[in-house]
């Protein structure tokens, strides 16, 4: 009987247990899911993010280059690193390879995959492949041979040790992408990025514009390695659509409030560095305008250097031109006796972080066109007549960095273009003209100066042979590739090394052909 009672007692507490675990996992999926989470991409918020960090990083890219182009400078050599090139800060160079492949590459590669096998999106397909030749070609343009292929492969194909693809084949797909997603619009499908889209508002004909930009400025950049592939391209970017009214122009927009990311981030990178508290004296580390660039906007007679900078007197911001002064770019020591007495950004200009980021410009166009047309690969219009137009279309892009209009008087426009007629008599001379204008109409895009210096060698800035640097006292070439990369990725890192050359400022990329 006891044996009985255990039996049965026992098997409806078996069958409670039972239920109680069906009851548990009826709900299980639902109750381990976060609500707050998505299962599928929603490809607009990336693409916003990847074009704010597609712009951002490019930010801290400038902050070196200013230097490096001679627009900027500090007393303080780990500041100062750009315009001296002081050897034991050489690593400051990788960091926008480090932080460009978990931000803009792998965003980029995430919109990509969300909208490229549906064909109602091909409209977002064709800005996402455009947007990311923007990206990578900033990134090869400074390093050369990069992961490319394989790059933001980690989590979707566990690709952790991704290979560096070569700087000529890396070229080759960005201009085949940019073909491609030229083409590839569809004016029918009102599919869109629209608001996301922090450039042209989702507009495809903006962006085929753009693309073909693009391929102008990639086309150009072959000049010296391969020019009849340069030709081939350029002349195709040009028979396609260039962005030649100022309506085009490709800009990142910000409100300038809020968080940081709301911010122009040239513009903010400059002002916490230094000129935030806004009195000439107390920068943090130390910068102010070089003298090389402020003795040339001087001795020019430019208009553009009361719009750019100032000197503060008694802690009051004067822009008139007469009292403008650079700083030499050999101060070493601390902060020198007359440092408020030098030059430095103006507010309302170059530092105003409610200001666009000027991606490509009319400016840009009509001086890649100035240098086709000298290499008679474009002819409609003579290059005298194209290098007018970009000088004083980049007078006039002050108005949108301003955010007023005629922020360069149309009669001092006139004076300036009036003495600096395109008089010279050589190839060469001409091609110095056009890009010693180029060095103060970009500005403050010291990447695209720092590209073309090293495909043409103008400006012909000298440089500055500060003690201790990692020259030799020359221009470097190229940034480096990240400490890191020596032992995360060794086999790849080896491969580019054997391949292109020595991970050095002074190896040549591919098509800074010498």
């Amino acid at each position: 009987m006891k044996h009985s009672i255990q039996h049965y007692t026992t098997a409806p507490l078996l069958m409670f247990a039972l239920l109680l675990i069906q009851s548990c996992d009826r709900n299980f999926d639902e109750i381990n899911t976060n609500p707050d989470a998505v299962s599928k991409a929603t490809p607009q918020y990336i693409f916003s993010k990847a074009q704010y960090d597609g712009v951002r990083y490019s930010g801290n890219t400038q902050a070196l280059l200013l230097g490096t182009m001679q627009y900027t400078t500090s007393y303080n050599d780990v500041a100062g690193f750009g315009s001296k090139y002081v050897a034991s800060q050489g690593a400051q160079s990788a960091s926008v390879f480090n932080l460009s492949y978990p931000t803009q590459i792998n965003e980029i590669g995430e919109v990509i995959k969300a909208v490229k096998d549906d064909p109602s999106q091909v409209n977002l397909y064709a800005v996402a492949r455009i947007w990311r030749v923007f990206c990578f070609s900033r990134l090869t343009d400074l390093y050369g041979d990069i992961p490319y292929t394989e790059a933001g492969q980690g989590y979707n194909q566990s690709v952790f040790q991704p290979v560096y693809d070569t700087q000529q084949s890396i070229y080759a797909d960005m201009l085949k992408e940019l073909e491609e997603a030229a083409q590839s619009f569809d004016a029918s499908n009102a599919t869109t990025f629209g608001s996301a889209d922090q450039i042209y508002s989702g507009s495809p004909a903006q962006w085929k514009k753009f693309a073909y930009s693009l391929m102008l400025r990639l086309g150009m950049r072959m000049t010296k390695v391969d020019a009849s592939n340069a030709q081939a391209w350029v002349t195709k970017a040009i028979a396609g659509g260039v962005i030649l009214d100022a309506a085009d122009i490709a800009k990142m927009s910000y409100v300038g409030s809020g968080q940081d990311i709301n911010k122009n981030p040239v513009a903010l990178s400059m002002l916490n560095d230094d000129y935030i508290k806004a009195d000439g004296f107390s920068n943090t580390e130390g910068g102010k305008y070089q003298q090389v660039f402020i003795d040339s906007l001087k001795s020019n007679n430019d208009p553009r250097l009361p719009v750019i900078a100032v000197v503060y007197v008694n802690g009051v911001a004067d822009d008139s031109p007469a009292i403008q002064k650079g700083m030499p770019s050999n101060i070493s020591g601390g902060k020198p006796a007359d440092f408020v007495t030098y030059s430095e950004p103006k507010q309302t200009t170059v530092l105003r972080i409610a200001a666009p980021v000027l991606l490509f410009t009319t400016a840009e166009s009509y001086f890649l066109l100035a240098e086709a047309a000298l290499r008679n690969w474009y002819s409609g219009a003579t290059a005298d007549v194209l290098y007018e137009k970009a000088i004083r279309e980049a007078m006039q892009q002050w108005d949108l960095i301003s955010g007023v209009s005629g922020t360069i008087a149309s009669d001092d426009i006139d004076t300036y273009v009036a003495a600096h007629q395109f008089t010279g008599s050589t190839f060469d001379e001409q091609l110095e003209q056009i890009y010693t204008q180029f060095w103060f109409s970009i500005f403050p895009d010291a990447q695209e100066v720092f590209a073309n210096y090293r495909r043409t060698g103008y400006p012909a800035l000298v440089p500055n042979n500060y003690p201790g640097n990692a020259t030799g006292g020359k221009i470097f070439r190229r940034f480096l590739y990240p400490v890191s990369e020596q032992t995360l990725n060794s086999i790849s890192y080896a491969a580019a090394i054997n391949r292109q050359g020595a991970d050095d400022f002074l190896t040549r990329i591919w098509w800074d052909k010498e």
